[in-house]
């Protein structure tokens, strides 16, 4: 006898004792452990009591199903009996009287045990149609089996269970997607006529993407939405002629005159025309002309309103539609961020962020506060500031344990005795004096504020042990011309020697310095002004018609910024060095004023004027991202530079600085602008002489130890 007959032959003869004699075994490991038994019947009970809850919930689609189950049964018993001439034979007829019931049997217990009645049918997918068939699949089964013990299936074919299976897995999803099939009828032909008393209003959609089919859907499952999708444009080639949900794709940007004309003379011309997927860029050819086109037919350029966003419960269109701002068409392609490297950087550590109520604070906190940290320490000089952006955390992350502190940067003993207190483990400072025309008419505050006061959160970090400390810089310190770029630039120069020290192993802490231009949406910045402007009929001023700047959205600096800080941690990048973001081509501010009032709905120079004021104290033209003196290195984290300034003895500008802060306490503008001056060759000091006010120590809007009188709503002042 072969090795592979012998299992046969001990299965053979005792196969059934075998089988009897595993399962009392079993059975005896399972007695002998009473607390096996009870968690087996607690999950069983959750199961059960689960299950049946759901059928509950859902008893008349339950009741359908078992319904469309002796349905599917009997006309697949006539399909096949009936082909022979046998349907009406006494065997046939009692097997069926038998075989109802028993697969009525099977589908109702089999049914909610495969999950059928905890699935969302509205939001069915592929996956959930698949459970449909393997439901269908599982009960014949059992049902063929209770059969065979009973019958051994000698009354019914066994094709009678094909053709069953065949019949009730479309039935069972028809009734599932009658919802679905209703929703998509709801943009057909007569759709643009009163829905609930009201009508529609037609427009046109850019974009065939991913964002597109999520809100044509959402339209689509909401009774009362009033917009009416009638066509879409995207420049694929390939989707030209296609419908997306019932939705025809009309042709490309291009094309643009022709469908407007074509639907105008159908009576569907769109109201709005919706931009779905990203913006392609502010200076985007394409897009200035499909704007400037819709305006002069008198149509709205929209943007529905983020998916995310929490919108007013008694709005009575949960489908808000927002005018394109700047910031959207500002938006680049997303950096791929590395989370995971983020995670480890701020999860379960204590950091600090200064100037925590301003926009660039306040932004970092909320980023920090979503990776979890052990706890967020708020440094901030503006009370209102701090009790704002502590509210907004306690509302979006109530789990996180934060604290905040009313300080000033410019005091070194509250800095440390915070700093020691809470064991700091991270240091974001985002505290600074920073619009250039109030520096200039203040030099000894922003010396105060953006000079020493960095310097003394700094040497709190590195007395604290804290791993690093994160600077917040601007392009205004490179070939600056401004008090303020003068100030980052040399606290960018302190930094740098304190993270050369660590390089040298003479302190323990890391100090990073991340440099980038303006952001869009800040206090203080060129939108808000904008926009105060606009609402007030204009003008809009600009300073010079080739003025040109960097510019970034918030989200994106910070995100940016955060990535740098995580990769130079961990990897031990840019030491020495400034990480630079990559802030693209600059922009003509004339151009986003221009754009600024199109996007309102007014045609510049003629609804709205565009004033040229001249450059105020301090600004240039265009600002740089590199220094003429730094020679730029690659850093290998997506969307960042390098650049490497020539360094300054540590123990040079503790000096210095001393001096600067003693004349810059005296109220010495001229002798603080001459310090500077010799500390910084790149520092092109204006030919025009301080005027009396900037020359005491007391200035009009700036209090000495306390800018918040000059500091507007979230704007980070010290």
């Amino acid at each position: 006898m072969s090795q592979l007959d012998q299992p046969f032959e001990v299965i053979g003869p005792l196969g059934g004792q075998s089988l009897l004699i595993a399962t009392a075994i079993a059975v005896g490991r399972l007695v002998s452990k009473p607390r096996t038994i009870v968690h087996v019947l607690s999950y069983l009970r959750r199961r059960v009591v689960g299950r049946a809850k759901a059928v509950g919930k859902n008893l008349h689609l339950y009741i359908i199903d078992l319904a469309m189950a002796l349905a599917a049964l009997s006309f697949a018993s006539f399909m096949r009996l009936g082909l022979d001439g046998e349907v009406t034979s006494p065997e046939s007829y009692h097997s069926l009287l038998f075989a109802l019931p028993c697969f009525l049997f099977t589908c109702a217990v089999v049914f909610p045990v495969t999950c059928l009645y905890t699935r969302n049918w509205r939001y069915a997918s592929v996956g959930d149609m698949l459970g449909i068939l393997r439901a269908v699949i599982v009960a014949s089964l059992a049902f063929v089996f209770v059969m065979f013990v009973a019958t051994r299936l000698d009354s019914i074919p066994r094709s009678v269970m094909v053709i069953e299976v065949l019949l009730l897995v479309p039935l069972l999803i028809s009734v599932r997607i009658r919802s679905k099939l209703i929703e998509t009828g709801r943009f057909g032909p007569a759709a643009n006529r009163a829905r609930n008393g009201r009508d529609m209003v037609p427009v046109l959609l850019i974009g065939a993407g991913d964002a597109a089919d999520h809100y044509i859907r959402a339209l689509q499952r909401d009774p009362d939405a009033r917009h009416w999708p009638v066509g879409l444009l995207d420049n694929a080639a390939t989707t030209e002629g296609y419908f997306l949900r019932g939705v025809p794709v009309l042709g490309s940007i291009e094309d643009f005159d022709t469908v407007i004309s074509d639907l105008e003379v159908r009576g569907i011309k769109p109201r709005h025309v919706i931009f779905t997927e990203r913006m392609p860029g502010l200076v985007d050819p394409a897009l200035e002309a499909l704007i400037d086109r819709a305006e002069r037919l008198g149509i709205a350029v929209s943007r529905p309103a983020p998916v995310l966003e929490l919108r007013n419960p008694k709005h009575e269109s949960r489908f808000e539609l927002r005018p394109i701002e700047l910031t959207d068409l500002l938006e680049r392609p997303q950096t791929v961020l590395d989370k995971a490297a983020l995670s480890r950087m701020i999860e379960n550590s204590r950091i600090v962020v200064t100037g925590a109520g301003g926009s660039i604070g306040g932004e970092l906190t909320q980023q920090i506060a979503a990776l979890g940290p052990a706890e967020l320490i708020l440094i901030d000089n503006s009370e209102y500031n701090l009790y704002a952006i502590d509210l907004e955390l306690a509302e979006k992350f109530p789990n996180v344990h934060r604290k905040p502190y009313i300080c000033d940067v410019r005091d070194p003993v509250r800095l440390g005795e915070i700093f020691q207190r809470h064991c700091v483990d991270l240091v974001f400072h985002a505290a600074a004096l920073k619009h250039v025309p109030m520096v200039e008419l203040n030099p000894c505050e922003g010396i105060l504020t953006n000079v020493i006061g960095t310097m003394n959160v700094a040497e709190a970090t590195r007395l604290c042990g804290a791993k690093a400390m994160v600077q917040i810089s601007t392009d205004k310190v490179v070939n600056t011309t401004s008090v303020m770029g003068a100030t980052k630039r040399l606290a960018e120069l302190y930094c740098q020697s304190l993270d050369l020290a660590f390089v040298a192993g003479e302190t323990p802490a890391r100090f990073m310095t991340v440099r980038f231009g303006n952001v869009l949406g800040s206090s203080g910045s060129l939108i808000p002004l904008f926009k105060r402007q606009l609402a007030h009929g204009g003008p809009l001023t600009v300073t010079d018609m080739e003025m040109k700047r960097f510019f970034m959205t918030i989200r994106e600096a910070v995100e940016l910024t955060l990535q740098a800080s995580a990769h130079g941690l961990e990897k031990s990048l840019g030491q020495g060095e400034i990480f630079v973001l990559d802030m693209g081509a600059p922009i003509k501010i004339i151009d986003m004023a221009r754009r600024m009032i199109k996007l309102a709905g007014f045609r510049p120079d003629e609804d709205i004027k565009i004033k040229i004021v001249g450059c105020r104290p301090g600004e240039k033209l265009f600002e740089e991202l590199f220094d003429e003196r730094e020679r730029r290195v690659d850093v290998p984290i997506s969307g960042v530079l390098g650049a490497v300034p020539n360094p300054v003895p540590l123990e040079t500008l503790r000096k210095e600085f001393s001096q600067l802060r003693r004349l810059a306490k005296a109220g010495d503008t001229g002798g603080v602008l001459d310090l500077v001056a010799r500390l910084l060759p790149s520092y092109h000091r204006p030919e025009t002489k301080p005027t009396a006010a900037t020359a005491t120590p007391f200035v009009p809007h700036v209090i000495r130890g306390s800018a918040k009188a000059a500091t507007p709503p979230r704007e980070a002042a010290a």
